[in-house]
């Protein structure tokens, strides 16, 4: 069941591969993201000292938060994958000039999830071609139940 999704993603690369990474969370971004207080549109994923961690993901504390904690909504929060897993995706960033992007926020049987693409940038005439062929299928679906 996702609970965030990034649409911008799917609009401005195109995604060869997804994985699906736990998050290392405090108790209150938890809370946060079950009453769904999170934003991915500005976040991406970054490669240091062989791991990997998600930048820009925007969780709202929530008002009941507690008093004694000082909650940063923006914080780099850690990204936990397989070693295998993450020194795959690093050889394909360096190598062949990809780009890792989270793509959406899910529960997995009761825990918090991040899947992250694996994606290519798309170039402007790419933006525009991928618009008409959601036109044309809209279209069509319209067409389709008209008859």
């Amino acid at each position: 069941m996702s609970i965030v999704q990034n649409k911008k993603a799917f609009h401005d690369y195109f995604i060869e591969e997804k994985h699906e990474a736990g998050v290392v969370l405090e108790g209150w971004e938890v809370k946060a993201i079950r009453a769904g207080r999170a934003q991915l549109k500005e976040a991406y994923v970054v490669i240091r000292n062989g791991e990997l961690f998600l930048i820009g993901c925007h969780i709202s504390p929530l008002l009941a938060a507690s008093t004694h904690i000082q909650p940063d909504p923006v914080r780099t929060r850690k990204l936990l994958l397989h070693a295998e897993e993450i020194k795959r995706l690093i050889g394909k960033v360096e190598r062949a000039g990809y780009t890792l992007v989270p793509l959406d926020i899910h529960y997995k049987s009761g825990k918090i999830k991040l899947e992250i693409g694996l994606a290519k940038g798309k170039k402007q005439h790419d933006k525009r071609e991928s618009e008409k062929q959601k036109e044309w299928e809209r279209d069509r679906q319209r067409l389709m139940r008209a008859k």
